[in-house]
């Protein structure tokens, strides 16, 4: 996975972008097939904010931003948001599989009832 780090108008430290590293790695890890993570960091005034951005091949992008008055727990809770985008597209896809199932297993029963098989 490749990792991609912009700055505007921030100072970040090399800590700060280890734990970045770190952070988005874990992150990839519970979500599958992910190739690129971007994290941006801004800084305005006593406002910094954190976007996190993973993108996966044939998935929509999982976009998670925060802001607070330092990078740390934004970007915490940036990767939180990014994760909680994962956990809803991987339910939504288990509803749409179990309703083609459903379908299927009704329109064959249909089918028996009327005498076609």
């Amino acid at each position: 996975m490749k990792i991609i780090f912009h700055s505007h108008h921030a100072d970040v430290s090399d800590h700060m972008r280890k734990r970045a590293t770190r952070l988005v790695e874990r992150a990839a890890e519970r979500i599958p097939r992910i190739v690129e993570g971007l994290v941006r960091f801004e800084e305005d005034g006593p406002t910094r904010r954190v976007t996190v951005v993973m993108r996966a091949p044939r998935h929509h992008e999982l976009i998670g931003s925060a802001e607070g008055r330092f990078f740390g727990p934004a970007l915490v809770s940036a990767v939180a948001r990014v994760l909680a985008q994962a956990g809803k597209e991987k339910s939504s896809a288990g509803r749409t599989k179990q309703r083609r199932r459903l379908a299927r297993s009704t329109a064959r029963s249909a089918s028996r009832a009327l005498g076609d098989e």
